[in-house]
């Protein structure tokens, strides 16, 4: 097998959405796999909706997640010149031919078409005009191209590594139109010649263009080219059982890194669905890439979770190293110095579902953080007169158990009443980490400190 050469090909109309990942990683994944190329490729030819926001956006995105390309950013109206002359060139051999048919004509022969039982295809009204009359009506009115692909016999072979060769027959399939009636191309054309000029041996995609893909298998056997293989994987659906998309409110990239998500957690949940026999060691995408393959990816629709999503970012969360951790906590704490934060990190880590959780912990490094409404409510109930017997229970010298021992014996408190309003006077939650690591943190100033400051509290809320 020659190198394999994938592609991403998206169009700048928009930002970059869960299923435009899906695509984008199981490219990525098929080219690392096989020590191959992934190209980035900007479908950019519909230039009343293509932005340069959305081209850079797009890059952003990708190397957030770390689906390095290679080689320069591709642009398919760079090639132009070559779509217009793959035109010709079907044209003269009668493959592609005008269509002057109105909307009005065509939704005609839907109805009829439908009233009769038979598929809403193409009527193949304008498919025998001449060339002259064909050209001479060209100068006056409005038309189409379609490729001459509908026939009596005959079929299209689409090489398909999930499934194995699908067979089309062409009385099955339509005349597509490639060029629409104000010039502008469709997808079909450009996205196949562009195929076969940067070299693309493979392309993943979802099942929902096998038919297209027998179009442009056809299209490029006409022209000489030699069609990629294909693989084309189940959908991306919703909870709601409904294909995902933009349109059906599936996330942006760009959503969820200002949620904070860390983009391994994307690439995670995405690259294991529909892929089950991926081990679970694997939490790299290049561990990922280096377990992936390509028969194993589910030709069923697949659902997407975001649960399956946080539960990752959850998982990664506890294993990032402290210091890369850091400036993700700055985003909610305050700056305590890098040494601190490092501890600090180090402390409440596994505490943490998402990174903003670190509020809760403030306390830990500014005594007089905000409270959180249930553990304001623990710390009152408490009252003064607990934290002020727990003060004065501690010693320089004392540790978690030792100082506990000795409030129990001052207070009478024992269980919850006497771990819970200690734990949010020091911590500041409700939950947390263990609370002799808690003590041997803030040191004995930091306790009385905070022992105090729940005595002002408690006074002041009375």
């Amino acid at each position: 097998m020659s190198k394999v050469i994938t592609r991403f090909a998206p169009s700048p109309t928009g930002l970059l959405h869960l299923g435009n990942v899906r695509t984008a990683l199981l490219n990525w994944l098929y080219a690392r796999k096989h020590g191959g190329r992934f190209l980035l490729r900007f479908e950019d030819t519909d230039q009343d909706r293509s932005q340069q926001q959305y081209i850079d956006a797009i890059q952003s995105d990708l190397n957030w997640l770390g689906l390095n390309w290679d080689g320069d950013v591709l642009f398919q109206s760079k090639h132009a010149d070559n779509h217009r002359k793959a035109l010709d060139q079907l044209a003269e051999k009668g493959m592609a031919y005008r269509c002057f048919c109105s909307e009005t004509q065509l939704n005609l022969d839907r109805k009829l078409a439908a009233s009769r039982g038979l598929p809403p295809r193409y009527a193949g009204r304008c498919r025998q005009l001449s060339d002259e009359e064909s050209l001479a009506r060209a100068q006056s009115e409005p038309f189409v191209w379609r490729l001459r692909i509908h026939a009596d016999d005959g079929e299209v072979v689409v090489s398909d590594l999930l499934h194995g060769d699908i067979r089309f027959a062409q009385r099955d399939l339509d005349d597509p139109v490639v060029v629409r009636s104000e010039g502008s191309f469709t997808f079909l054309l450009p996205n196949a010649i562009d195929d076969a000029l940067d070299g693309i041996t493979h392309a993943v995609r979802g099942d929902d263009h096998l038919t297209n893909s027998a179009y442009q298998v056809w299209l490029l056997q006409q022209l000489g080219y030699t069609p990629p293989h294909y693989l084309h994987h189940g959908l991306l659906l919703g909870s709601d059982g409904a294909k995902l998309s933009k349109r059906s409110g599936s996330h942006s990239v760009v959503e969820l890194r200002e949620e904070g998500l860390l983009p391994g957690a994307l690439v995670q949940a995405m690259g294991r669905l529909g892929h089950p026999n991926m081990p679970e060691q694997a939490h790299t995408a290049m561990a990922l890439a280096d377990y992936f393959e390509a028969e194993h990816v589910s030709t069923s629709s697949v659902k997407w979770l975001d649960e399956d999503m946080w539960r990752w970012h959850t998982r990664l969360l506890h294993e990032l190293d402290s210091e890369l951790l850091i400036p993700l906590l700055l985003l909610h704490v305050p700056d305590a110095g890098h040494d601190r934060l490092v501890s600090f990190a180090s402390l409440i880590e596994k505490n943490l579902e998402r990174v903003e959780d670190a509020v809760l912990f403030q306390r830990l490094l500014d005594v007089e953080a905000a409270l959180e409404p249930e553990a304001l409510s623990v710390l009152c109930e408490a009252g003064t007169a607990f934290y002020q017997q727990a003060l004065d229970a501690w010693q320089p010298d004392s540790e978690w158990k030792s100082w506990t021992a000795a409030v129990k014996e001052k207070t009478g408190c024992k269980g919850k009443a006497l771990f819970m309003p200690l734990r949010v006077a020091l911590s500041g939650a409700l939950h947390g980490p263990d609370m002799s690591s808690v003590v041997t943190f803030l040191g004995s100033e930091g306790v009385i400190a905070r022992i105090e400051h729940a005595c002002q509290l408690a006074t002041q809320e009375a």
